[in-house]
Formats: structure tokens, sequence, C-alpha cells
């Protein structure tokens, strides 16, 4: 039979945090969850799900964990886990989502990237398939934790989750990190994958995903050059491309962008600012 255990305890913060990672219950954040007790190393994690996606999961010394990604369209308040173990045993468990607030950013830029034509609509709806495919993939992959290295040299900004106007006109949060690398220096694997998919799309410019298991995508955005081909495996700190301006952006660097569970989630959780 089939059981419900509410648990009522909200999450808090991890021993194995002492990585760059961190517990960040908030729109745009990342909850990371205790699950269960592990046993022997060949065990089958438990299955979670978030919104009926489900959720990354690994393995921390003797405890499972789940890394979760909070959409920015999240309200506060409480956000319910449903956690599968074993046969027909079904729980949940209660997030905290905290209140957070982003600062605004206005933006000068051509306006064929504003005021686009039906020809240039057409080729945004096309790139916006391809990246939701990407973005909502599940490999089923062992994860060892979810710390990511740096994927470029240079100040790493605070942009994430900034409501954008452009030419004065709002458009969507910004959903990444912008790193201000000079034009053409490396940009690497912030972790080992498999490259999902490349291409040159109208907003984003030559861009490469990668895809490191179990819904986490990493996307690397307006590079000069593309480095690597679809399906090619990659190890942290492998060059992937490098920086550049192309797509809609007011000079070059590198946008870098982290996802869990199909939802943009803030890159400095993952390898700080």
């Amino acid at each position: 039979m089939t059981r419900n255990l509410a648990c009522a305890a909200i999450v808090l913060l991890f021993s194995f945090t002492s990585a760059a990672t961190e517990h960040s219950p908030r729109p745009g954040g990342v909850a990371i969850v205790d699950i269960a007790p592990a046993g022997s190393p060949g065990e089958s994690p438990p299955e979670v799900r978030f919104s009926g996606k489900r959720t990354l999961v690994f393995r921390q010394d003797d405890r499972w964990y789940t890394a979760v990604g909070l959409p920015l369209s999240l309200d506060p308040g409480e956000a319910t886990l449903t956690v599968m173990q074993g046969q027909n045993e079904t729980r949940t468990i209660i997030v905290d989502v905290h209140e957070h607030a982003y600062r605004e950013q206005r933006l000068t830029v051509k306006k064929s990237y504003v005021d686009l034509s039906q020809e240039q609509l057409e080729r945004v709806t096309a790139d916006r398939k391809i990246i939701d495919g990407t973005l909502q993939n599940f490999r089923e992959v062992p994860m060892s934790g979810v710390s990511l290295v740096a994927p470029a040299d240079g100040p790493k900004s605070s942009s994430f989750g900034l409501r954008r106007f452009f030419n004065d006109q709002p458009r969507s949060p910004h959903s990444g990190m912008d790193i201000a690398a000079p034009l053409d220096s490396a940009v690497v694997a912030a972790k080992d994958g498999v490259v999902k998919a490349t291409g040159d799309y109208y907003f984003n410019g030559n861009t490469v995903f990668i895809d490191h298991g179990q819904g986490f995508v990493t996307m690397y955005c307006h590079l000069n050059e593309i480095g690597v081909e679809d399906g090619q495996h990659v190890i942290a700190g492998d060059p992937v491309g490098n920086v550049g301006a192309t797509g809609r952006v007011t000079g070059a660097h590198l946008h870098f962008g982290t996802y869990l569970n199909g939802n943009a989630v803030d890159p400095a959780i993952f390898i700080g600012n």
C-alpha cells in the first residue's frame, strides 16, 4: 500500500556544501534536500519529483540527496517534493521557499533584437523548440554532486534574475551569469558530460549545451567559435569554444547558464562569485 508521509521539518543546509554548491531555496535557486540513508554502493537511488518532473539525486557518504531547480516564477511559500523509494512507498517533503528581490537592468541593443520581423520571430520559435528539448532531457547517470568549475576566466556578474529592459522595453529576466572574459579567450566545460546540442541561435548566438546527467545542463552562449560537436563526451576543463559577441549582446562576454529539472537557476550557486 502506498504511504504518504508528510515531513513537516524545513530542509536545512548540509555539511557537503563545503564545496561551492549551497542550499538556496528561493525562486531561481536550488534546494538541496536530504532524502534518505544510503545502503550498499549498488543500491538504486530514490526517485524524486517536483512539479511532476524528476529531479537530480546524488549520494554523499551514507545519504541520498536531491538538488531541485526552483523556477524564477515560483511564488515564495511551501514547495512539495514527492519521494518514491522501494516498492509502493511514496512520501512528501516540504521545502520552504524564501522570497528574493532581483534588481533591474536596462540595456541598449540593435533594434532588430527588440522589434522582431515575422521571419525573425519564426527563427526564434524554431530555436526555442530545440533549446526546450535540450533542457527537458533526463539522462540516467550516477551523480556524486553538482559543483562546477568556472567555464572562463574573468569577473563574474551577479546578473542572474535581473528584470531586464532592452531599449526601455521589458523582457524576460536574465537567466544566467555573464563572465567578462576577453574576446577569443577559452571557454571550458564546467563538468563532465555529453554535448547535447550546438548551434547559432538568434538571441544566444553561437551556443553549446552540455548534458551532465539527470536533468543538469549547462549552456555557453555568444561564442566566437564552437569547438565541440553534438554527442561529444567532455570532462571538466575541456575546451568547448572561445568567447565572442554573437547574438544579442552589447560586447564580448560569456553568458553561462545552468539548468536543473528544466529550470534556469543561478550559476553562482555552483561556482561561487
